[in-house]
């Protein structure tokens, strides 16, 4: 995948933990004190409804521009052509049990995305947002997928990735642990909404992924990081099948988890050491 649609979805990480805020890594990640923006305010303007999806939800656009042709309506075209099958890909990993209606906000600046979300940047496009989580109860309040204007400058392909991958962390936005481990989120994500490499394209890895890969500024790197981890969460769902990868993103990634390396030994079997060899063995077949 080009570095492009990979820069657009670095923005993506840092907003998808529900109240705007970067991700903290791990239990013990020396960024887990990071300091993050304040929450997104709760949004009161226009909203408009888009038909029902194949799977019985609905789609509810909020800050669409009103102008017949403009780049709000654009983008809410996209949105409508493309969301059953984001939907459809979300439902086949992780099932049905996630929110009935979807929420998007379409917004028409970029001072207006960096005002809804927190945050800045040409190359954002797009960030899972809510206002308030209740680990208690598993819900979300004011829960949204918000999209920037420079979403309609990438491919029709590109577009589809985007939006699948933050269907996905909005439907499993009220499970997942704030500190949950990023490697974890975006690979398990980038599972859900990228296709299949071609064969023997795969990198042969060098070592497991780690959140540390995505504080890299550089937009080379911080692919790398999207690719190892979604190289990983490939090779764990060929190893132990899709509901195993999704009993490991509940297990590693839910309220009270454990350390993403104890997740993988309790649902796998196999130490990290171990399901490195098995993964490098796999990559150069």
């Amino acid at each position: 995948m080009a570095d492009r649609l990979r820069s657009l979805l670095a923005g993506v990480f840092l907003a998808c933990i529900g109240i705007a805020a970067p991700l903290t890594a791990g239990h013990t990640h020396p960024d887990s004190a990071a300091p993050r923006p304040s929450p997104p305010p709760a949004y009161t303007g226009p909203v408009s409804i888009a038909p029902t999806l194949p799977d019985g939800r609905t789609l509810r656009f909020i800050g669409v521009p009103a102008a017949p042709g403009g780049p709000g309506a654009a983008v809410a075209i996209r949105v409508t052509a493309d969301i059953g099958a984001a939907a459809g890909a979300v439902d086949a990993f992780w099932g049905p049990d996630w929110p009935r209606e979807i929420v998007v906000e379409i917004t028409d600046t970029g001072t207006e995305f960096a005002h809804r979300t927190g945050l800045a940047g040409a190359d954002i496009a797009a960030a899972a947002v809510a206002d308030h989580i209740d680990a208690a109860t598993r819900t979300a309040t004011g829960a949204r997928i918000v999209l920037a204007p420079g979403v309609l400058q990438i491919s029709e392909q590109d577009f589809r990735i985007v939006l699948t991958h933050e269907l996905f962390h909005y439907a499993t936005r009220a499970v997942t642990d704030t500190d949950a481990a990023r490697w974890v989120q975006e690979g398990v994500a980038d599972y859900v909404a990228r296709p299949a490499p071609a064969p023997g394209t795969a990198p042969v890895p060098d070592r497991l992924p780690a959140d540390a890969d995505f504080t890299a500024t550089d937009p080379a790197q911080l692919s790398a990081a999207y690719d190892r981890a979604w190289g990983f969460a490939r090779y764990l769902a060929a190893r132990g099948g899709p509901d195993r990868l999704r009993e490991f993103y509940a297990r590693a990634a839910g309220a009270g988890h454990p350390d993403a390396g104890v997740a993988l030994t309790q649902v796998f079997g196999a130490t990290g050491r171990e399901l490195l060899a098995g993964w490098r063995a796999a990559a150069e077949r």
